[in-house]
């Protein structure tokens, strides 16, 4: 239950995805970008938000070339769980290991919110204990999915009003054996009663599992 979570040079949630890891019944250990492996026994590896190497050229783009992720690439080429949030979201994306792109919210501003979620997918390892309806905060800029809905596995889509302004509303996908997955809302910020949500816990119990 050992779950690797990068760190990148710009990085801001890495301690809150590790808390929330750690509250699933799951071990977190750091792993810095410039490794080329991951640490013996890691079962499942998290890209956690921020502004990886400052937003540089596109959101995770430079990320995305880091020594690290072939290490991440490997892992998840061998079925382990890879799970990308807000900005690990979009270094998944620009990595390839999930469609669709991340562009600028339709609002063009930074959108920091409550939103609410439906589970569009259940038959993912990330999704399939969730209740069909989840309450997390979304915080970005950049954060509006782009692509084909039929070329993408879509795990998560935003009820009700689309914030960001994503095709299709979508909030989450996932690759074709569900085993990656990337979200631009921030489930670790809903673990704690005192956040006002505990929705976002069944997530990181899927990496705990791993």
């Amino acid at each position: 239950m050992s779950v690797a979570v990068l760190r990148f040079p710009g990085s801001l949630d890495h301690e809150s995805a590790a808390r929330a890891v750690t509250a699933a019944g799951g071990e977190a250990r750091y792993v810095w970008h410039a490794e080329e492996e991951l640490p013996a026994g890691t079962t499942a590896v998290l890209l956690p938000g921020g502004f990886s190497y400052g937003d540089h050229l596109r959101p995770g783009a430079i990320a995305s070339r880091a020594p690290v992720m072939d290490a991440v690439r490997r892992h998840a080429a061998e079925g382990g769980l890879v799970l990308g949030i807000c900005n690990g979201f979009q270094v998944l994306c620009e990595a390839g290991l999930l469609p669709g792109a991340l562009r600028p919210n339709a609002t063009l501003s930074f959108v920091c919110r409550q939103v609410e979620l439906d589970v569009a997918d259940p038959g993912t390892p990330f999704t399939r204990d969730l209740p069909a309806r989840l309450s997390v905060p979304v915080k970005n800029h950049d954060g509006a999915w782009f692509g084909d809905p039929s070329d993408a596995r879509v795990v998560l889509r935003y009820a009700g009003e689309n914030v960001l302004g994503s095709v299709d509303a979508v909030a989450g996908v996932a690759n074709r054996e569900g085993n990656v997955m990337g979200l631009m809302p921030h489930p670790e910020e809903a673990v704690d009663p005192l956040l006002g949500s505990v929705d976002g816990l069944g997530i990181f119990a899927a990496l705990a599992r791993a």
